[in-house]
């Protein structure tokens, strides 16, 4: 299940990696799309040229082949989407028991990050993109402040204190005690800033970061301090923080906590609101619980929907990714006899693109419905219909139809991409045809690309969609056919030469 995937994915990881790792900074990365591609745009401005009579006219004068592959059933291992393996990476995790993830989450302490004064841990964040690489999958990220873990009362660097910086104690279910820095110190506040900057100096864009959490404040960056005896910061203290995240990483998804619909800043706006309304996708870390808190009060039914109302967070998934964790794990929904398919098909709901079950044990008998979840959770591009002529000479005119039957859009660019071979030659037509923002429905392209010089004779006619990066198939459509290198065949064109 995935495995004609998986392979492509890490190669390409790998080469990426090894781009990212001779770029300083991520200049080779982070080139235009009409530089990458020449040659597609060099198409788009023939296809705009090109008046809809000409392009009758050709129809009419070459024999039009339709091919309608076939949908899959596959669980595939596409970016920016998926099952989450959480602080550890899917060539490590055997809870995955074969399921594919293309993304590992993990949330990180600030010392951890900085635990020198204004030297950030580098070596630790290049090492864990390179292990990502290794695994074919991408990374996500928050910063934490404080938690409740007994190994690290402290979540943040010991130097604050050398620095002179408050902090506050608390316990949490009778554990602890614990600390939290104090933001609203403007020391403090400037310290947490420059890391968010920094680290958004150095990642921002990156094509192994997946995408970023707006964490930072409250117990593990939730947004809250649920349970203990500490105030939340100011709301101007909160304001700066949202604002460091969006500007440190203008490039990169951010997802906002859900437990930001609670905080009031100073414009009037709730921070899920605020950030939401910035452009990020939103986080909760709670699907699933349905009574495990209280008989009288569950997050799925009397919490997230009000949040997401409060926070005007109904669309945000159209443009930023929703991401999901689960509460507990899932052993816990399953011993309590909670409908293990009503918590899925609530996240579909809500447009959701990842779940993270903590990378624990999966209960038995769950098998069915974690992998009819995954065909939609996210994007899922399948080629309904191609329309191409059997003959061309200078252009091929090619009409397709997709469908994207998941729940959500890609979120970043990967573009379609031809190519034609035989037994002696093989050539990529890029497009500057991006998948990014296609909702769930229907697609239509209509192209007309110069064709490359190639000889007269008979070519395999395949469609893939590459990534930007390095030009390489990175997305598997969701169609029978689709061969190791991510490539679906369409069908034999012939080339003449007039």
């Amino acid at each position: 299940m995935g495995s004609a995937s998986k392979m492509p994915r890490r190669k390409w990881c790998q080469r990426v990696m090894g781009l990212a790792l001779s770029a300083s900074p991520l200049t080779a990365l982070a080139s235009p799309v009409s530089s990458l591609f020449p040659s597609a745009a060099a198409a788009n401005k023939s296809k705009n040229e090109e008046s809809a009579s000409q392009q009758k006219d050709h129809q009419k004068e070459v024999r039009q082949l339709v091919v309608e592959p076939q949908e899959s059933e596959e669980v595939l291992s596409n970016p920016g989407m998926g099952w989450q393996t959480f602080h550890c990476f899917a060539n490590e995790d055997r809870t995955l028991e074969g399921l594919p993830s293309s993304c590992a989450y993990f949330r990180f302490m600030w010392k951890e990050l900085e635990p020198e004064e204004g030297r950030i841990n580098y070596d630790f964040m290049d090492g864990l993109l390179e292990r990502a690489a290794r695994a074919g999958q991408t990374l996500a990220f928050r910063i934490m402040n404080c938690g409740t873990d007994e190994a690290h009362p402290s979540y943040s660097p010991k130097w604050l204190e050398a620095r002179g910086i408050t902090f506050f104690s608390y316990h949490y279910d009778k554990s602890g005690p614990f600390t939290t820095p104090d933001l609203d110190s403007p020391r403090c506040l400037d310290y947490h800033l420059r890391l968010i900057h920094l680290l958004g100096e150095r990642y921002d864009g990156h094509p192994l970061v997946d995408h970023v959490d707006i964490g930072s404040v409250g117990l593990w960056g939730e947004w809250h301090m649920a349970g203990t005896s500490v105030s939340m910061p100011r709301p101007e203290t909160c304001q700066k923080i949202i604002d460091a995240h969006l500007t440190a990483f203008p490039k990169t998804p951010k997802l906002m906590l859900i437990g930001g619909d609670q905080v009031l800043l100073p414009g009037g706006q709730n921070a899920l609101q605020y950030a939401v309304g910035k452009g990020a996708g939103w986080r909760a870390d709670c699907l699933g619980d349905l009574g495990g808190f209280s008989p009288a009060w569950n997050h799925m039914r009397d919490y997230y929907p009000k949040a997401i109302e409060r926070g005007k967070a109904q669309d945000a998934w159209k443009f930023a990714p929703v991401a999901f964790e689960s509460c507990w794990d899932m052993r816990k929904w399953v011993q309590e006899g909670w409908d293990v398919r009503y918590i899925f098909d609530y996240a579909l709901d809500y447009h959701a693109s990842y779940l993270n079950n903590k990378s624990a044990p999966l209960p038995s008998g769950v098998r069915t419905e974690i992998e009819r979840f995954l065909r939609r959770l996210g994007y899922r591009l399948v080629l309904r219909k191609a329309q191409f002529p059997e003959v061309c000479s200078q252009s091929l005119n090619i009409h397709l139809q997709f469908e994207n039957v998941g729940v959500a859009p890609p979120y970043r660019d990967y573009f379609l991409c031809l190519r034609l071979q035989n037994p002696s030659r093989s050539v990529t037509v890029p497009t500057t045809v991006s998948v990014k923002g296609w909702l769930p429905g229907p697609r239509e392209v209509s192209l007309n690309l110069p064709l490359p010089s190639l000889p007269a004779d008979s070519y395999a006619l395949s469609l893939s969609i590459i990534s930007p990066y390095d030009k390489q198939p990175f997305i598997q459509l969701a169609n029978k056919g689709v061969d190791l290198d991510l490539w679906l065949k369409l069908g034999t064109v012939r080339i003449v030469r007039e």
